[in-house]
């Protein structure tokens, strides 16, 4: 079992990712552990500079994403931690591939056209072919695993379309040379929307610093944050037919069982009838409770810049050793000679 997934490391970390997706890399590592295997954690660099950047605020905001992923309980004792600026064989190999790899399944890219929009002819070219290097990024580890949400599902069937085609064209059929990668699907994520707007995911990219809680934020930000967060004039409602086109009552409601690990039916006994002025409350001592150790340990990291070097670092080597041999075979494969 390898399991493998990539973050990339633009702006702050909020509540939304620490529940979305990085409380389930600390439930992977452990799991590919006990199941004899191996958990890549990767920093997307690479894929980073698809689109516009700023090149000093991508080295910091890389760094800062391994000091958060750390103080989360992402342990690199446990997990190979890295950045793909270290590993060159990502863009050796997505260079291999893109000889596989057909115009019109990246033309039908959901998510190209989403971040194109009208001026495809004035977007990168590694916007475009950004789907294969992902398909490189699982392929080199031979990954068997890769979580994946509901916008990356189709890169993923990507990844293998081009897995597939690789070993059908250059390998012999009873020795292929890529694992098909499995979707691997995590327990239930919290899905947690803006404090704002509770129709829309909570986001790094929202203007509105009201909108999110990042995992940087001090006890008193956070409960600010609850306590202007936006919601509606009704009673929390008894049962959860209650909360039906009340997006930010669901909200509040759906981050407190998220953290508490209290279901939604449990919460609404508990809190039903009663107003948000007395729930907030105890929103905020939920958040500032899970998050204050991650803050402690984050500010304890993030300007020890030589240790997260050297985690990136260690990282790094581990993730070459291990992708070395598919990149080697992938170079003989296509009858180029190496020396």
């Amino acid at each position: 079992m390898r399991v493998l997934s990539g973050i990339q490391p633009t702006g702050k970390p909020h509540l939304g990712n620490y529940l979305g997706a990085i409380v389930n890399y600390v439930k992977l590592q452990e799991e590919a552990l006990a199941a004899g295997g191996e958990c890549f954690i990767f920093l997307a660099d690479l894929h980073a500079i698809s689109q516009t950047h700023d090149p000093a605020e991508l080295t910091q905001n890389t760094r800062e994403m391994v000091a958060t992923l750390v103080a989360c309980g992402v342990d690199p004792a446990k997990t190979i931690l890295f950045n793909q600026a270290q590993v060159p064989a990502h863009a050796e190999l997505q260079w291999l591939l893109n000889g596989t790899a057909r115009m019109g399944w990246l033309n039908r890219m959901t998510q190209w056209k989403d971040k194109a929009g009208k001026n495809r002819e004035g977007q990168s070219i590694a916007l475009f072919t950004y789907p294969v290097l992902q398909a490189a990024d699982v392929l080199l580890y031979q990954a068997t695993h890769v979580p994946v949400g509901e916008d990356q599902k189709q890169h993923l069937e990507l990844a293998r379309d081009i897995a597939q085609k690789f070993n059908s064209d250059f390998c012999p059929e009873d020795a292929p040379l890529f694992t098909l990668p499995e979707p691997y699907i995590p327990p239930a994520a919290a899905r947690i929307m803006s404090l704002r707007d509770g129709s829309v995911k909570m986001s790094k990219s929202d203007p509105s610093e009201m909108s999110r809680i990042n995992l940087t934020d001090d006890a008193d930000t956070v409960m600010k944050k609850v306590k202007k967060a936006k919601t509606d004039p009704e009673p929390l409602p008894s049962d959860e037919k209650g909360l039906a086109n009340r997006p930010e009552a669901l909200n509040l409601i759906t981050i407190y069982c998220a953290l508490t690990g209290k279901s939604t039916a449990d919460v609404l006994s508990e809190y039903g009838g009663q107003g948000f002025g007395n729930f907030k409350p105890v929103l905020g001592d939920a958040l500032v409770e899970t998050l204050q150790p991650i803050n402690a340990r984050f500010m304890e990291l993030k300007d020890d810049q030589e240790a997260l070097d050297a985690i990136l670092a260690r990282g790094a080597a581990q993730a070459r050793e291990r992708g070395i041999p598919t990149l080697n075979a992938a170079y003989k494969a296509l009858g180029l000679v190496r020396g």
